[in-house]
């Protein structure tokens, strides 16, 4: 019985079990199947390691007050957290990784960086 490799079509040899040619077809096929899933991993966690960097930089010394226009100025999306903290009086903290910011009056948010 002739077995083709499902990626490239050429003659498979070896074990019975065997389902590609080669390792390049195989990790090919591979790649192909699980693109999109991997690149939406992949664009989300850009996001998380810019805002990451953002917080991180504008907030040198682990407590700081700065304004929304310069956060996204900055390039800070808004829509990308890791986890959110609510303190036991309600008030809730979005945090990316140990970095996090809490929104104040007026545009402007407390950017906190969390203990280990």
């Amino acid at each position: 019985m002739k077995r083709e490799c499902p990626e490239c079509g050429d003659r498979i040899i070896g074990r019975v079990d065997k389902k590609f040619c080669s390792d390049g077809c195989r990790n090919a096929h591979n790649n192909r199947l699980n693109k999109d899933s991997k690149n939406l991993v992949r664009n989300t966690n850009n996001r998380l390691r810019k805002n990451y960097r953002i917080l991180e930089r504008l907030n040198p010394n682990k407590k700081t007050k700065c304004s929304r226009a310069k956060m996204i100025e900055q390039g800070f999306d808004f829509n990308y957290i890791t986890s959110l903290y609510t303190t036991k009086a309600g008030t809730t903290y979005y945090f990316v990784y140990d970095q996090g910011y809490l929104p104040l009056e007026g545009e402007y948010y407390a950017l906190v960086k969390r203990d280990d």
